[in-house]
């Protein structure tokens, strides 16, 4: 059975607040605190570890440690010039840790990047540009799929889009591309538009899905993904947070236990029709776990698509 055939896909949880939650030495950031994406190079052991507990726990597909292994964020890092080897060293790791396993895929991740086109941060040929390039070294290495994902910006969302597509049909490639855009708790993208518009924005493209991720919980994402339901022909992905961020004793915390957040999304793909479910910020093994417990034998509910 092929990544396509799955009635459902179970994604991994969260990176960042998972190697948050590990002792990592000084020296495996080489001086890059915070850019999770240098551990590929200088702390693979903890990348290894993080994807080897998400497998454990049962998870089906495992996202490269490349969020932000684009120039542009790279650059806040000085470290611009290593794109390729970065990303090529973050599909290694997955497939090194997916070695002799059936049944397990590796995607392509791919974040907004840290800079806008419709807030006028950098220019749409810049933007291009660095998914481009970030994009064909994804592939060289040899990726599943590609999920571009947490998009803030339909700009920024469309422009990623036209990259990909340019790259895949430069490559004669073939390959499932999987978007997932943000939704703020105020019920838009951060720049202002609401899922009918990233759905209207969006058809043209041949997506393999549509989803959310990211900002908020799986309640809060329940109308949002109704409307995907009702009105998105092809696959839905829903990737929450484990509940809406909370500030606690002055550190962010979040507030789903692992049953809960397994009752949320079975939810969504027996009522709603979603096929494609994984955690993000917070999300530990645990909910993952949880999540593929709870789904054992379950079929995405029927739907009717009105366009």
């Amino acid at each position: 059975m092929g990544f396509s055939d799955h009635p459902v896909l179970i994604f991994d949880g969260a990176c960042g607040t998972n190697l948050q939650q590990m002792t990592i030495p000084d020296e495996a950031w080489a001086g890059c605190d915070g850019c999770n994406e240098v551990l590929n190079l200088h702390g693979p052991e903890f990348i290894i570890r993080l994807h080897q507990s998400m497998l454990d726990a049962g998870a089906m597909v495992l996202e490269t440690d490349t969020f932000g292994a684009s120039s542009v964020v790279l650059a806040e890092y000085g470290l611009q010039d290593r794109v390729k080897e970065i990303n090529r060293r973050a599909v290694e790791l997955a497939r090194t840790a997916i070695a002799g396993k059936t049944g397990k895929y590796v995607a392509g991740s791919v974040g907004p990047g840290t800079k806008l086109p419709s807030l006028g941060h950098i220019s749409v040929a810049d933007l291009a540009r660095s998914t481009r390039e970030q994009v064909e070294a994804l592939l060289e290495a040899g990726v599943d799929c590609l999920m571009i994902e947490t998009c803030q910006d339909l700009l920024q969302t469309k422009t990623a889009m036209i990259s990909v597509f340019e790259v895949l049909a430069s490559a004669k490639l073939e390959l499932p591309v999987l978007v997932s855009v943000t939704i703020e708790q105020q019920g838009t993208m951060l720049v202002g538009s609401d899922i009918a518009a990233v759905i209207a924005t969006l058809e043209p493209f041949d997506l393999f899905s549509l989803g959310l991720n990211c900002a908020t919980g799986p309640q809060d994402m329940a109308s949002h993904v109704r409307s995907l339901s009702h009105h998105w022909p092809k696959r839905i992905s829903v990737i929450p947070n484990q509940g809406l961020p909370e500030v606690v004793n002055g550190e962010t915390a979040y507030p789903l236990s692992p049953v809960d957040f397994a009752g949320q999304m079975y939810n969504f793909v027996t009522k709603l029709g979603v096929s494609i479910v994984g955690g993000c910020c917070g999300t530990s093994p645990a909910h993952i776990k949880a999540l593929c417990e709870k789904l054992v034998g379950a079929v995405p509910g029927k739907r009717e698509v009105s366009r």
